[in-house]
């Protein structure tokens, strides 16, 4: 694009508060850069509850630090590199993934997956706000000896909520710069408190821990990576704005690479600060601890950038709702469509702070559920897109019996057989507090592999079902595009 074409009209992608919706980025709006995804992956990662997750792998599964290692290292290989290899798609669409997802699960269709994917997302935001407003109070208590109470609840879910619904209501620029600054900044503290942890950590004790068994690290690897799997449906929303020519293998590192520094050296932190505190992954509170094991002067500034993170994992879901949202037909703008998200979110954080018993367990439970609520869908995503190259632009908002993606009855049943059976037999082997599956009881089934037996249920299915071809031969997907669209290798995932 030349200088005085971008001088005289400001692309949207440029623009402080975004207004694209579902149509497809055009070319000369795709200004984004492959490294601007590592921030993102960063900022999505940056929660204290990967503290709380790394005492429960040395307190619940009984595992030694060079197992939890081990465990923290695989964990995001594994889960984002589906989420770098899904988010392909959004560089070849143009559209967000629960967009694009109409290609292949039909106008109709799509509303099924849609639907539990956006329901998912209330549970995932509610978990965020509640983290959250656990910062605000353990700062609050820590500098002023304000103690929590009911009031005070509502207060913090309230300012923690409406600053969500700012941030993701502007759209992927502010996302992007908030990113970048609480990158560095979570970095430079992670260091501090990991260079304490060292100076000031019983290590005999650390060392001396006996080894768990080798199906409570593949658990483990479960655990922890049912956290990746919850951000693949979202994948595309964060690369749409990336050229058709952004390398494919270069996406899948950056998105590993992002994921994993922060995974990583977090998950083994909570192992290690499990050593001294036995109770943490038992807490109801999964914050308040830092301020019990870290100097003030530490903890505070720590816990004030670690909520901008969960700041950031929040906003960013609510983002990717909004565009969920208008998918099933909530005729809205984005950023208001976002406002549902957020209001559901502040009520069951309230009901989650002040009824529930257990933060932790209701967690564990609800981040088990929602990775094979997605893995359903990510089997039958994935394997339609290792053979498609471009999604039709037209077709892909027209929602009536003319769209090319309308197939019978405005479903493609191939893809809705698949996701549906790889759903039941996903919760067949899961178990959770309040839900046991009749297979749940199998090495699968108890080191929480439900959310991996789902995908490759869905993928084999839909892999041999024969395909429903769209109504009419996919037109490029941005007007003025390209006649021949790059024909990128999608990168194999090893581990």
């Amino acid at each position: 694009m030349s200088a005085s074409k971008s001088a005289t009209a400001a692309p949207q992608s440029e623009s402080a508060i975004e207004t694209r919706g579902l149509e497809p980025v055009p070319d000369n709006e795709r200004t984004g850069k492959i490294r601007e995804l590592f921030p993102t992956w960063v900022a999505a990662n940056i929660s204290v509850l990967l503290l709380t997750m790394g005492a429960g792998l040395v307190v619940f599964n009984g595992l030694n630090f060079w197992q939890v290692l081990i465990v923290a290292a695989v964990a995001p290989i594994v889960s984002y590199g589906i989420v770098g290899l899904i988010s392909i798609a959004g560089k070849r669409g143009g559209s967000p993934g629960m967009a694009l997802s109409r290609a292949v699960f039909g106008q109709r269709g799509n509303l099924f997956p849609g639907s539990l994917i956006w329901v998912a997302r209330w549970g995932w935001e509610t978990i965020n706000a509640v983290t959250g407003a656990y910062a605000i109070l353990t700062v609050l208590d820590l500098l002023f000896g304000i103690k929590s109470n009911t009031a005070l609840i509502v207060v913090t879910l309230l300012v923690f909520v409406a600053l969500t619904f700012v941030v993701s209501g502007l759209g992927i620029n502010a996302l992007r710069v908030c990113s970048k600054w609480s990158t560095y900044l979570f970095g430079a503290f992670s260091v501090l408190v990991l260079v304490y942890l060292i100076a000031n950590t019983d290590w005999s004790a650390v060392f001396d821990k006996p080894a768990g068994s080798a199906a409570m690290v593949v658990a483990g690897i479960g655990m922890i990576g049912a956290g990746g799997i919850s951000w693949v449906p979202s994948a595309p929303d964060f690369t749409r704005y990336l050229p058709r020519t952004a390398s494919a293998p270069k996406m899948v590192s950056t998105t590993i690479g992002g994921a994993g520094i922060v995974v990583l050296p977090m998950v083994l932190m909570g192992a290690v600060m499990a050593v001294g505190t036995p109770d943490l992954a038992n807490a109801q509170d999964p914050v308040s601890f830092i301020g019990t094991l870290l100097p003030m002067w530490i903890a505070v500034p720590y816990l004030l950038i670690a909520l901008v993170g969960m700041l950031l994992i929040n906003s960013m879901s609510m983002y990717s709702a909004g565009f969920t949202a208008q998918t099933l037909g909530i005729k809205v703008p984005r950023h208001w469509a976002v406002s549902v998200n957020a209001v559901i979110s502040l009520v069951f954080g309230f009901l989650l702070m002040v009824v529930a018993t257990s933060f932790i367990g209701s967690f564990i439970s609800f981040l088990t559920l929602l990775a094979v609520a997605f893995s359903a869908w990510i089997g039958v995503f994935g394997v339609d897109m290792l053979t498609r190259k471009a999604y039709d632009a037209k077709a892909l908002l027209d929602t009536t019996r003319t769209s090319a993606y309308w197939y019978k009855g405005g479903f493609a049943w191939q893809a809705m057989v698949a996701w549906g059976v790889a759903l039941l037999t996903g919760l067949a082997f899961t178990k959770v507090d309040w839900f046991a599956g009749p297979l749940s009881s199998t090495w699968l089934g108890q080191n929480g592999l439900g959310w991996a037996v789902t995908i490759v249920v869905a993928a084999a299915l839909y892999a041999v079902l024969p395909r429903t071809k769209p109504a009419a031969a996919a037109e490029p997907v941005i007007e003025g595009a390209p006649k021949a669209a790059e024909e990128e290798r999608v990168p194999a995932l090893s581990i």
